[in-house]
């Protein structure tokens, strides 16, 4: 340690020394007569109670008595007129002084009325006083001695291993082989991290080729790659700096003055460690009744499995399940219930009642209610849907401008088919605040509901233009006879009246329904064809040469025909 930092005026230091000692001189020398005298003295009536202190007197400041990066003791009062700094810098520059003349590194304690005397090689170093002790911890002035004399024996220990050259260059070799040591591990580790990244990387090549599903790949070959890229960098950095902190630790306690450093840095990474195990060991009970709890919710929602299973399995449902609704009751029941399990579970999580963990759920309820209000909405509306079963799964419905197939109803939304080539998907609140059609509840069991408007002018007859209408979808395959084809006069326009045919089609599914339209319109057009009448609808600039209306005798026209005599 370079003793010049340290090194006091020697003059003062005479002085202050022969201060001390005369204090001490005449405090031995008072104390026997001052008991004698206190014993021969009859004690007062009343004796006076002692002063209360100050409310506004100033607190000591303490010191630590700092020597080769070794904290010795920690004065905590005045002594002598002496502020607690005053008296740490008196004392580091006194035994940087007795160290450097020094031919014995004894350390000795001589009890005084005042406190312990500690003495190096005979010469008065500092004192300790009772004041100095910890109170709140409950130190004695004879516990703070024995510790504090352990380390002045290791400071004048280490204080004459520093200058030893000898000892200085042992350090130095040990230090060069230890770093020639942490190399070679840095380069074999190195090495070890791309040995083991190339053997997982050809093993992800060979279960790639196999998870392959009509020559598309079931799983990202490259993010594979890159996260196992990731893991391998992150655990070789970590292991590295392990390394290095062992290094620099094992550097640093090879030599006097920074010893304490090496040590404190073993101490810290040991002291963590070890509050890691105990802190594992200690949530290891809780961790248990926790995981007591998920395996229960886990054995709960393996008991109502095969209920569902029977209920979506059966056509008839069971009770208020049924197909359409038993998946929704199914993912809402063991929401509930793993919500319930991580309910009960929570108090025995590591960290639970830390305030960073409270915090953060706060954060998380704070962000669910502002963000989601809407989803909270379309999940309502959802189950509004599924468990009133305004909608079923291969329905055909019409909401608002949209027209088609129901082809699913989740939680969020439902998607239509059209059957066109397009797949419409809708929010469930945007169906809940709309009308809907349904074309497959008006006949049960089967199929749905069919219609199509034609306009026709005046001068055909309408009984011709409904047995057309008829015979076409007598004509077209997959429409019902049972129930028969109906026709509707629907308005009676200015220029024609509105025709529309309603029929029940067997096919289930959006494609067979619009080949089905399609196939009824060509049969429309086809019968009309055949029979000379014009699909037009007539618009007039000016009255016409002729009325526009059916003799009597063309009412009847085919392929309509006359009513039988009653």
């Amino acid at each position: 340690m370079p003793s010049a930092l340290l090194r006091p005026n020697p003059l003062s230091c005479s002085l202050i020394r022969l201060v001390l000692a005369i204090c001490a001189a005449l405090m031995l020398i008072l104390a026997p007569g001052a008991q004698a005298a206190r014993q021969a003295t009859p004690p007062p009536a009343a004796p006076a109670p002692a002063p209360a202190p100050a409310a506004d007197a100033p607190a000591v400041e303490e010191a630590d008595l700092i020597l080769m990066n070794r904290t010795i003791v920690r004065f905590r009062a005045k002594f002598l007129g002496a502020s607690p700094r005053q008296r740490a810098e008196r004392g580091q520059a006194t035994i940087s002084a007795i160290l450097e003349r020094a031919t014995s590194d004894d350390v000795v304690v001589q009890p005084n009325a005042v406190g312990n005397i500690l003495l190096i090689d005979g010469q008065l170093a500092f004192v300790l006083t009772p004041d100095d002790t910890d109170k709140l911890a409950g130190e004695t002035l004879a516990a703070l001695t024995d510790k504090t004399v352990a380390v002045l024996r290791t400071v004048v220990a280490e204080s004459r291993e520093s200058r030893d050259s000898r000892s200085l260059a042992e350090g130095l070799a040990v230090s060069a082989g230890a770093t020639l040591v942490f190399i070679t591990l840095l380069y074999l580790l190195g090495r070890l991290q791309a040995w083991i990244t190339r053997r997982l990387a050809a093993a992800i090549d060979a279960r790639a080729e196999r998870l392959k599903l009509g020559g598309t790949e079931l799983i990202r070959r490259d993010r594979i790659l890159a996260a196992v890229g990731w893991l391998s960098r992150a655990l070789f950095w970590l292991l590295a700096a392990l390394l290095a902190y062992t290094w620099l630790a094992r550097i640093l306690a090879r030599f006097p003055y920074t010893r304490a450093w090496g040590e404190n840095l073993d101490d810290y990474l040991l002291g963590v460690l070890g509050r890691l195990g105990v802190g594992i060991l200690q949530t290891l009970p809780n961790l248990l009744i926790a995981l007591l709890m998920f395996l229960v919710a886990r054995a709960v929602v393996g008991l109502l499995k095969p209920v569902f299973d029977h209920a979506a399995g059966n056509n008839t449902g069971l009770g208020w399940l049924d197909k359409d609704t038993v998946e929704p009751t199914r993912k809402i029941t063991n929401i509930l219930i793993w919500i319930f399990a991580l309910v009960m579970a929570y108090p025995y999580l590591p960290g639970a009642q830390t305030e960073a963990f409270k915090g953060m759920s706060v954060l998380i309820g704070l962000m669910v209610s502002l963000g989601a209000s809407s989803i909270v909405g379309q999940g309502a509306a959802g189950l509004i849907l599924m468990y009133s079963r305004t909608l079923r799964t291969g329905e055909y419905v019409r909401i608002g401008d949209h027209e088609g197939t129901v082809v699913a109803i989740s939680l969020f939304n439902t998607r239509l088919r059209t059957g066109r080539g397009a797949e419409i998907t809708l929010p469930n609140s945007l169906i809940v605040g709309n009308a809907t059609r349904n074309y497959s509840r008006t006949q049960g069991g089967r199929g749905f509901m069919l219609d199509t408007t034609v306009t026709i002018g005046y001068d055909t007859p309408w009984r011709q233009v409904e047995a057309m209408l008829i015979e076409a979808a007598r004509r077209t395959p997959g429409i019902s006879a049972d129930p028969a084809p109906r026709i509707f006069q629907t308005a009676l326009s200015d220029f024609y009246p509105e025709y529309c045919l309603v029929v029940h089609a067997t096919p289930v599914g959006a494609e067979p329904r619009a080949q089905l339209l399609s196939r009824l319109h060509a049969n429309i057009q086809d019968v009309f064809n055949e029979y000379g009448v014009q699909i037009m609808s007539p618009h007039y600039i000016a009255d016409p040469a002729t009325e526009k209306r059916v003799a009597p005798d063309n009412w009847y026209a085919p392929p309509a025909r006359r009513p039988d005599p009653a």
